[in-house]
């Protein structure tokens, strides 16, 4: 068991090793695959903060993966197992994801090693601002150069945080509230940007079910409505994208897991309910409408048609990825499945849709946000009401011809007023999420059908960010 545990690769290791199965089908100029491979700084940072009577040292990082496109993009992350590794290997899945969905930016992460739960709000907001005080008078906040955003462990709070603490240091950007995305609505943030990540895992799964092929390749068929899906991990991701399933696409939810063990029903279970349980109790231990299990492993490897890992990488590895029986992953959390349990998976054709393409909504909602504060403006202020005035000339139109047609031709009761409403902030983001998320998808499944040598999703995907990244470069002369 200890060998089989030394086998498995790191979470860098992962990212390396698909990285090189899809270079060896490119044939990329010498030198050029080690340029886009590597990464090229990590900032390391050490500071004191005084709290309860004495200094606390917290360690910190921030990572520059590629700078193929400038500013570069990625999540500050809070948790006790932040290292420059793992920071390293997110930086270079925010280049790939961020060239997939084409959103320009490079890629970029930062993490702080801390478990924010030991602290109260106003010890959160010191270590915040501090840590940001280190990173912005290095250039590594800015809203041309380097741009953060949420993770694990940090919200639109912390991001307000550090928004403001950018300002206080920099009173004449007039763009300073780009240096940041995922604030709050009242900071600058944009409508549909804390749903973004599970939304998009809802349109990424959309779209999949609009290829009977693609299902058929699962061994499933059929769309998204009566389909049991399991999620691992009911954060902010997992939560929105199991909600968004249930509630508008028919999707059944049949388990949960959580930290301190999992929830089976196989009739279903009501994701709010348990949202509900957990801010009260701490955890789904006691949900009364539900199999509570203590060992959450059981359910990641129960019956079901679509599995969710929506919270840490590596919970599929080498030692489990043989039970488990979900035709059909879709990684909503970064790296998931590590790289051997991707070939075993594969191997037994389970059809993975990779982390790069599935949870790409946050980066892309975060680019609305970034452009939206760069142009001073909130999405359909100018356009909104001129579409309401070119609508109610039709409906003018078609009124007057109802009332010469009488009872051959009636409009439905609520018809007028659907129409005439034009789309607001929410309406266009989730429609610019939507078409996104159709565009990656069909740009990897062309490569995936098209050339025999390309097996699955994953190496589709990263053929499509290498190919980007690598013209990027190029195009600098590189």
């Amino acid at each position: 068991m200890a060998q089989a545990a030394a086998a498995e690769p790191t979470f860098r290791e992962s990212v390396d090793l698909m990285f090189n199965r899809a270079v060896a089908l490119m044939d990329l100029p010498p030198g050029l695959e080690q340029k886009i491979r590597v990464c090229n700084a990590t900032y390391t940072v050490r500071f004191g903060v005084r709290l309860r009577g004495r200094i606390h040292t917290f360690t910190g990082y921030r990572s520059v993966h590629s700078e193929h496109l400038e500013p570069v993009k990625g999540g500050i992350r809070y948790a006790l197992a932040v290292n420059q590794d793992e920071v390293e290997a997110l930086a270079a899945l925010m280049t790939y994801k961020c060239a997939l969905v084409e959103a320009p930016f490079g890629g970029s992460k930062g993490g702080l090693c801390i478990d924010p739960r030991e602290y109260d709000e106003e010890e959160l907001e010191r270590i915040t601002r501090r840590f940001a005080y280190e990173l912005i008078k290095r250039d590594l906040i800015n809203p041309a150069q380097n741009v953060p955003a949420p993770d694990m462990g940090t919200s639109e709070r912390e991001m307000a945080w550090i928004a403001d603490q950018y300002n206080r240091m920099h009173t004449t950007d007039i763009n300073a509230r780009a240096c940041v995305t995922g604030k709050p609505l009242n900071g600058g943030g944009i409508a549909g940007r804390v749903e973004a990540t599970g939304r998009g895992v809802q349109f990424a799964l959309r779209e999949f079910f609009r290829h009977p092929e693609d299902v058929a390749a699962a061994g499933l068929d059929g769309g998204l409505e009566g389909k049991r899906v399991i999620v691992q991990g009911l954060g902010n991701v997992g939560f929105h994208a199991a909600s968004f399933l249930c509630g508008e696409d028919g999707a059944k939810l049949t388990g949960i897991i959580e930290r301190d063990g999992a929830l089976y029903n196989p009739e279903g279970i009501d994701c709010h309910a348990v949202r509900e349980w957990i801010l009260r109790h701490g955890g789904v231990t006691g949900f009364p409408d539900a199999t509570h299990s203590a060992e959450g492993a059981e359910v990641l490897e129960a019956e079901c048609d679509i599995l969710i890992p929506a919270a840490l990488e590596g919970v599929i590895h080498r030692e489990n990825a043989e039970r488990i029986k979900a035709p059909l992953i879709i990684e909503a959390a970064n790296g998931p499945v590590t790289a051997a349990a991707d070939e075993i998976l594969r191997r037994k054709g389970t059809i993975i849709i990779p982390d790069m393409y599935a949870n790409a909504g946050g980066v892309t909602v975060s680019y609305f946000e970034w452009v939206k504060n760069l142009s001073h403006i909130r999405f359909g202020r100018l356009q909104r009401r001129q579409e309401e005035a070119r609508h109610e000339l039709i409906l003018r139109e078609l009124e007057r011809l109802d009332h010469m047609l009488g009872d051959a031709w009636n409009l439905s009761p609520d018809f007028k007023k659907k129409y005439l409403r034009g789309a607001d902030e929410l309406e266009l983001v989730r429609s610019g999420l939507d078409d996104t998320m159709r565009t990656a998808y069909q740009s990897m499944r062309e490569v995936w059908h098209d050339r025999e040598e390309v097996a699955d999703l994953r190496t589709a995907a990263y053929l499509v960010s290498i190919e980007r990244v690598a013209a990027s470069y190029q195009a600098k002369g590189l």
